[in-house]
C-alpha cells in the first residue's frame, strides 16, 4: 500500500524530532525474526572484521590519523590571533575527513567577533556551504529573527562544531568534530564571550561532552572551561531552528531560551569587575 502524503508528512516529522532530541542511532537497519536463534560470530572472527575495519579506515584524516590531525589543528590554531586568521586556518587544515567528502568550501563564522555571545551549531548546510558562511539559510534566517527580537542581533558570533558539510546533511561524527575542536576552543580563547549557546543536539554533544538527550538539557545554565586558556564560561543549550521550521510548536520553549540568555547577559554586564 502506498504512503498517503500526510502520513509520510507525519512520519518524517517525528524522525525528525526524535533526531534533535538526541536519538541517533537505531538498533539495526532491518527487523530481524528473533524466533529463530542466530549463534554469535566466534571470537576470532570478529577480531579479525575489527582489525579489517581498523586497517581500512584507521582513522585516518587527510593522510594522517586521528591523533596527528587534532596536534595539527591545535598548531594551527593556537598561531591565530584574530577571528580573521583563525579562519584562514580553518581554510588551509586538510585534518577534518569531511573535507574530502564533497564539501565545496570551509565554512568558519560570521558575526560580531567582538560580541558577547558565542553560539555553536552543528555543521554547514547546503546554502552555507555555498556562500561560505554558517546559519544563512532558513533556518540561520529564523535564529537571526529571533536573536534580533531578544535584542541580542549584534551580540553574537557564530560557529560549528565542524567547519565543512557532511554528505547528506547527516550529523558529524565525534572524531569529525575533535578533529575541529581546536579551533572551536581558540575562537573561544580569543573572543572570551560572556556566554555560550550551544544549538542542537550534536553541538551540546560535542561542547559538553555529554550523552544527555537534548530535551533533557535544554535551557540549562551549566559552565565550560575549554583546555585552552584555563577559563570557564556559562553555556546553555537550545533547539536547532531547523528542528523550529519542523515543529513551530517548539518555538515557545526556544524563545524561553532566548529571553534566559539575554537576561544572563544583562546581569554579566552590570556585574562588577573584580
Amino acid at each position: 500500500m502506498t504512503p498517503q502524503p500526510l502520513e509520510t508528512a507525519a512520519t518524517e516529522a517525528l524522525l525528525a524530532f526524535w533526531r534533535d532530541a538526541g536519538v541517533d542511532a537505531c538498533y539495526l537497519d532491518a527487523p530481524v525474526d528473533r524466533t529463530i536463534f542466530v549463534a554469535p560470530p566466534a571470537p576470532q572472527v570478529m577480531h579479525k572484521a575489527s582489525a579489517t575495519v581498523t586497517a581500512l579506515h584507521g582513522g585516518q584524516h587527510g593522510g594522517m590519523s586521528s591523533a596527528d590531525a587534532v596536534n595539527e589543528a591545535r598548531r594551527l590554531a593556537a598561531a591565530a590571533t584574530t577571528m580573521d586568521e583563525l579562519a584562514e586556518a580553518v581554510a588551509a587544515f586538510e585534518g577534518c575527513p569531511l573535507r574530502a567528502m564533497g564539501a565545496k568550501q570551509a565554512v568558519f563564522g560570521r558575526g560580531n567577533a567582538k560580541g558577547s555571545i558565542l553560539l555553536i551549531g552543528e555543521a554547514p548546510g547546503e546554502t552555507e556551504d555555498l556562500r561560505g558562511e554558517p546559519f544563512v539559510g532558513q533556518a540561520g534566517q529564523l535564529l537571526d529573527r529571533m536573536l534580533a527580537a531578544a535584542g541580542l542581533a549584534d551580540q553574537v558570533f557564530m560557529t560549528n562544531t565542524v567547519f565543512w558539510k557532511p554528505p547528506g546533511n547527516r550529523p558529524p561524527s565525534p572524531q569529525e568534530q575533535a578533529a575541529c575542536a581546536p579551533f572551536v576552543e581558540r575562537a573561544f580563547a580569543l573572543m572570551q564571550p560572556k556566554a555560550v549557546l550551544l544549538v542542537g543536539a550534536a553541538a551540546a554533544k560535542s561542547v559538553l561532552n555529554t550523552d544527555e538527550g537534548l530535551m533533557k538539557i535544554r535551557g540549562q545554565w551549566r559552565e565550560w572551561s575549554p583546555s585552552e586558556g584555563g577559563i570557564s564560561t556559562p553555556v546553555m543549550t537550545t533547539l536547532h531552528p531547523a528542528f523550529l521550521l519542523r515543529q513551530p510548536q517548539a518555538k515557545r520553549v526556544a524563545w524561553a531560551d532566548m529571553l534566559s540568555l539575554a537576561a544572563r547577559l544583562d546581569t554579566a554586564q552590570v556585574e562588577p569587575k573584580a
